[in-house]
């Protein structure tokens, strides 16, 4: 007789979890059958990720039970889950820079003939497969020299190679492009088709409603509910996730300002080649100017370059009507400037360090007695930030890599907003947000800029750029393409203006 739990493809019952000071899941259920795609929906810190640990062997429940195909998981970590059929695709990525595309691909595995490293093997295996999801990728790359797009198509890449029973996907096209979302949207299809299960993690509601089959919604540890995701609305899914609050329902509005007197931030003729070549705009006090483009167009060498981590080439940069000569990052620092990066694992957070330090490390100064750091006043620092950003964590002193990716992404804006700086360059401040932190965010950029700050928010999601901004900014071929404002500001516009349509 065959069990329901032999039918599942992956299954969890009644479990929890906890972590000293918060309890990550609460009696969680999960059943996902051979073939389905399943979208997990949750804000941050809803339970999502953590579920997806027990499922992938990462971490053990405290109760209750995970099963693979009908077999328990118990105590057997990540090999044994993997031997179960279980591969993972995480938001961030665990691609080793300075190895190659099939030495990546077959990490922990590289294939032998006699004492010797296959490595014509590797290259031959990962080709297929590469192939196989329409990528032209060469595997004897190094993975450092591909775009951060790329490489999350490697990562994904490496996964199928294993032959998943279950393949999670954890924000698996959350720095793509379009064409590359719809080849990795393709791909998930021709994967499920075949009997895989996928677990698919996403906050881009029309992303999901192209992929999955069903939703399964999670709040406060907890899974809430699964629905169908071709028969469930917007607001339906919304209500589900946030249990009746309407936060993360409000729109933020931004009010009209002036643009008079001195800039705060005036960039003339900037050229980073290749991808910036000559790049022009003003940015205001209680400004909030968005940057759109498609991806590769250059925003992030934009922002790197005013934030004096990347030489310029030609043109320049003035602060408060002031030319910086040779931008540094600490000179700019200096002027009030503060950037949020792109890659947050990356270039982010210190993963080992506190919440408190990461926030506080921008400025060691404000939380100094004299000559020595006083752990009194990093505390107390980094507790008023918690509670303004609405920072999930038990402590301050938690290590931040425990946190959600929308806690350490609030924890990331906080380190600026901790050194005081007048000009924020936020890239992709909101890539990885559930819907509720991505309100917070949004209000809370608009009440920076309402103490007038200049705000540069870039984002690849252009739906969101009308939301929060007064003028928006349309990157294309090296330079600004179009300038909106006001009613201007529509998704539409935008698409068409980076497009060059």
């Amino acid at each position: 007789m065959v069990t329901d739990d032999e039918v599942f493809a992956a299954s969890a019952r009644d479990v929890t979890k906890a972590y000293p000071g918060v309890v990550a899941l609460a009696g969680a259920d999960f059943q996902l059958r051979p073939g389905e795609v399943r979208a997990l929906l949750g804000r941050n810190g809803a339970g999502k990720s953590t579920l997806i640990r027990m499922i992938a062997g990462v971490d053990r429940p405290d109760s209750g039970e995970v099963r693979i195909g009908g077999t328990p998981l118990g105590d057997g970590g990540v090999r044994r889950a993997a031997e179960l059929g279980v591969a993972t695709v995480y938001q961030e990525l665990s691609l080793v820079p300075w190895l190659s595309v099939a030495e990546n691909m077959f990490l922990g595995g590289w294939p032998r003939s006699g004492p010797r490293i296959d490595y014509e093997r590797m290259r031959r295996e990962s080709a297929e497969v590469l192939a196989e999801l329409g990528l032209r990728i060469d595997p004897e790359r190094a993975v450092a020299s591909l775009s951060l797009a790329e490489q999350q198509l490697v990562e994904i890449a490496r996964a199928v190679r294993q032959s998943p029973r279950v393949l999670i996907l954890d924000e698996p096209t959350s720095a793509l492009a379009a064409s590359e979302v719809a080849m990795v949207l393709e791909v998930v299809g021709r994967i499920a088709a075949s009997g895989v299960a996928v677990i698919y993690v996403s906050h881009r509601l029309d992303e999901i409603r192209q992929v999955a089959d069903s939703i399964t919604v999670m709040r406060d540890g907890r899974t809430v509910e699964t629905v169908p995701a071709g028969d469930t609305t917007t607001r339906e899914i919304v209500e589900l996730m946030l249990g009746g609050e309407s936060e993360a329902a409000e729109q933020v509005v931004p009010a009209a300002i002036e643009r008079t007197g001195t800039p705060l931030l005036t960039v003339r003729d900037l050229a980073v080649p290749p991808k910036i070549t000559g790049v022009s705009f003003e940015l205001y006090p209680g400004e909030v100017l968005g940057l759109g483009g498609l991806l590769g167009s250059g925003r992030t060498e934009l922002l790197r370059a005013i934030a004096g981590f990347d030489p310029i080439v030609a043109g320049a940069v003035e602060v408060d009507g002031a030319r910086v000569e040779n931008p540094t990052p600490a000179r700019m620092k200096r002027l009030g400037v503060g950037l949020t990066p792109e890659n947050r694992k990356a270039e982010g957070i210190v993963p080992m360090l506190g919440v408190d330090e990461n926030m506080v490390i921008s400025d060691f100064g404000r939380v100094s007695a004299g000559p020595s750091i006083s752990t009194g006043r990093v505390h107390r620092a980094a507790a008023a930030l918690v509670r303004r950003l609405g920072i999930k964590t038990a402590r301050t002193q938690t290590p931040i890599a425990d946190l959600s990716g929308g806690n350490q992404q609030k924890a990331v804006i906080g380190r600026w907003l901790h050194a005081d700086s007048r000009i924020l360059l936020l890239d992709e401040p909101t890539r990885g947000v559930d819907v509720e932190a991505k309100a917070q965010i949004y209000r809370l950029v608009r009440e920076l800029a309402a103490a007038g700050a200049g705000v540069l928010f870039v984002s690849g999601e252009l739906e969101e750029l009308p939301l929060v901004c007064d003028r928006v900014l349309s990157l294309h071929a090296g330079g600004i393409r179009s300038e909106l404002r006001g009613a201007e500001i529509t998704v539409d516009n935008i698409l068409a203006a980076t497009m060059a349509v």
